[in-house]
């Protein structure tokens, strides 16, 4: 067993992105963004690394202080009495800080791994509760996650030995992306299983309710919940691209670092894409069986079932009836209610029949949508739009004039149905302009598919909002897009913080940037 100093890594995490929300604050509160200093510029998430009783200890101690809010490298007592500050280039240090970030907060996150395993998946009165088949779903292969966590932090550790000046970790993140993290993705396709597991024993076995609690109330959780260790492997696989998003960043250009980091980066958004993917798949799967059981077809009946399919949205509209020569008139009766099912490829439209379930009448592949918003029709065709079906199921041309019941929801139809159309800000086809940008300062989960769920510090571009409190925006990490409350995220005003995040964003993507040059053209035709 290790022995420890400082803080979890859900302390860590918690602590670094406020640090970060607070840096942004200040930086765009400022005329200047070369105002802040090498320290506010980069929010560290650094802390305490591991010890163990068999191991020689790194000749740098990465943390003395166990109390310590953050620990920067240029505050550790070997670099100051080393008088390395004096002879690097600020740049260089801030490189230092990024890349120091990186091996003290998988030191912290292995920390709260070991916690989860033997504290909790160890302890005698939970093997004995749970039949090894319900702990191999609650805990899936976090054992195997631990132990590429060990590895990879023993390499990091040993490269922070050889040099007070740390001369790179992209290169040892590379190594251990490709050669060993598919753990995670088996670890966060498990996900949904396991999140369902432990709902139903806390449900079904009191003892286990109990357990889990007095557990949870051990100084040693410091009054954190099981589930977020639970979610621990997800949240870090996610967070170690972003700080090799910010090594990249800070490496000088064309060179070697740069182009390590590039590698690292593309290896890890490949193994986030691949977590993402095994998350949704299972619950995907489960949703259009549940569909299907409940269409039944007025028309030629379609497949539904696909496993390149999935839902995008669905919902009540109210549908105009008679020809559209007729919308001066003011009466109630003038729209009634249709439900609509989008899928990535297809939309189905419903009218809903007792039973819960929903008689199908149209149908139109989605790449063969048109909507159009009617401007300025006075207060009873507010949230009024047009939606033209290029080919419906009759191979016809149809035309449907759709109310929804508010702006936002207006808004959100007419982009998941029209997905390539023009938005407020900004043409999708272009990144180059300066459109408004927000930062989350408030975690969201989606509640619907067309929403995005945001992580305290995630800088997005606003590419629509609405007058109901509602923005539909693209996260600058990972091009990500969907609507979310504006109640979330806080605007930044500041153009030259706008700018900089905007090419910050195309630095980290550009070795992916003519790849998705190719796939444009190739949309297009």
């Amino acid at each position: 067993l290790c022995s420890f100093l400082g803080l979890l890594y859900q302390e860590y995490r918690d602590k670094s992105t406020r640090e970060e929300i607070e840096t942004r604050r200040l930086q765009d509160s400022q005329t200047d963004p070369e105002e802040t200093s090498p320290s506010e510029e980069t929010p560290s998430e650094a802390g305490p690394t591991s010890t163990t009783e068999n191991k020689t200890p790194p000749q740098i101690s990465l943390l003395r202080n166990s109390n310590s809010r953050f620990n920067l490298w240029q505050d550790l007592p070997e670099i100051r009495s080393s008088g390395v500050l004096s002879i690097l280039q600020p740049d260089e240090i801030k490189l230092q800080e990024a890349m120091f970030e990186l091996v003290t907060s998988e030191a912290s996150y292995y920390k709260s791994l070991n916690l989860l395993v033997s504290h909790f998946m160890e302890n005698e009165r939970v093997k004995k509760i749970l039949h090894p088949s319900e702990a191999h779903i609650l805990f899936s292969n976090v054992l195997d996650v631990m132990a590429v966590s060990e590895r990879f932090l023993l390499d990091l550790e040993q490269r922070v030995e050889e040099n007070i000046v740390i001369s790179d970790v992209c290169d040892i993140v590379y190594q251990h992306t490709v050669n060993h993290f598919s753990v995670y993705i088996t670890y966060v396709s498990n996900q949904t299983y396991q999140e369902r597991a432990y709902k139903q024993l806390l449900q079904d076995k009191p003892a286990f309710r109990e357990v889990i609690s007095q557990l949870e109330l051990d100084p040693k959780c410091k009054g954190l919940s099981f589930s977020s260790f639970l979610i621990l492997p997800f949240q870090r696989i996610t967070r170690l691209k972003l700080l090799v998003q910010n090594i990249l960043k800070k490496v000088e250009e064309k060179s070697d670092r740069e182009s390590t980091a590039l590698d690292a980066h593309k290896e890890l958004e490949t193994v986030v894409k691949a977590c993402n993917e095994g998350v949704r798949k299972m619950s995907r799967t489960e949703q259009m069986i549940s569909i299907q059981k409940k269409l039944e077809f007025k028309i030629k009946s379609v497949p539904i079932i696909s496993h390149s399919r999935w839902l995008l949205k669905q919902g009540e509209l109210q549908q105009m009836n008679g020809p559209k020569t007729s919308r001066t008139l003011r009466t109630k009766k003038l729209f009634r209610e249709i439900y609509l099912f989008l899928f990535n490829d297809l939309l189905v439209i419903c009218r809903q029949i007792p039973g819960d379930k929903y008689q199908v009448f149209d149908s139109a592949p989605r790449g063969l949508l048109r909507v159009e918003e009617l401007e300025d029709q006075g207060q009873s065709l507010a949230n009024v739009f047009i939606l033209r079906l290029l080919e419906n199921a009759d191979d016809r041309e149809a035309s449907y004039m759709l109310k929804a019941s508010s702006q936002s929801e207006m808004k959100r139809w007419m982009i998941s149905l029209a997905p390539n159309r023009r938005t407020k800000f900004v043409s999708f086809t272009s990144r180059l302009v300066d459109c408004p940008q927000i930062q989350c300062v408030h975690p969201y989960v989606a509640q619907q598919p067309d929403e995005l769920s945001l992580e305290l510090a995630d800088v997005l571009n606003i590419l629509d909002k609405t007058d109901d409190g509602w923005i539909f925006g693209e996260r600058l990490h990972d091009q990500e897009r969907g609507w979310f409350p504006s109640s979330m995220g806080e605007e930044i005003l500041n153009p030259k913080i706008r700018a900089q995040n905007l090419k910050e964003c195309f630095r980290v993507h550009k070795s992916d940037d003519s790849q998705r040059r190719k796939l444009g053209s190739r949309n297009r035709q």
